[in-house]
């Protein structure tokens, strides 16, 4: 998955819920097809720097909603859409018109030369702001 999740320790979201979210997110926006294969959890939990009990769960629970299948023979892979539950905590895909303007975002962070948990960390923290008016 090269990389796509990012886990922040600075927020008080436990972090098997941001490994859960964000790939919910990515199967969502269609990064991640039907019978794609997901590391192993161990391989996840090395690439993140957390426990491999903290990946377990994350899948557990895609798993419980329909998101992805695990067996021992084929790892743990993205299930079918019609098998999918969403999550409770999930939104719906994003509109078009969302999907251009993150990408505008994401371009504009790179032009200022912004790494992938500066940018995270400056939507969070416009989001806290958000909340707190």
């Amino acid at each position: 998955m090269e990389a796509r999740i990012v886990i922040d320790l600075g927020t008080a979201t436990p972090p098997y819920e941001q490994v859960k979210t964000q790939i919910a997110s990515l199967i969502a926006v269609g990064e991640l097809h039907s019978g794609t294969r997901l590391p192993t959890i161990r391989s996840l939990a090395g690439d993140l720097g957390v426990a491999a009990g903290t990946v377990a769960r994350a899948y557990k629970e895609l798993e419980a909603v329909g998101l992805v299948t695990s067996n021992r023979r084929q790892g743990t892979v993205v299930a079918g859409s019609r098998h999918a539950q969403p999550l409770e905590d999930q939104a719906p895909p994003p509109a078009p018109e969302v999907l251009a303007a993150v990408d505008q975002l994401l371009e504009a962070g790179e032009q200022a030369g912004l790494d992938e948990k500066t940018l995270i960390s400056l939507i969070q923290g416009r989001l806290r702001q958000r909340r707190a008016k």
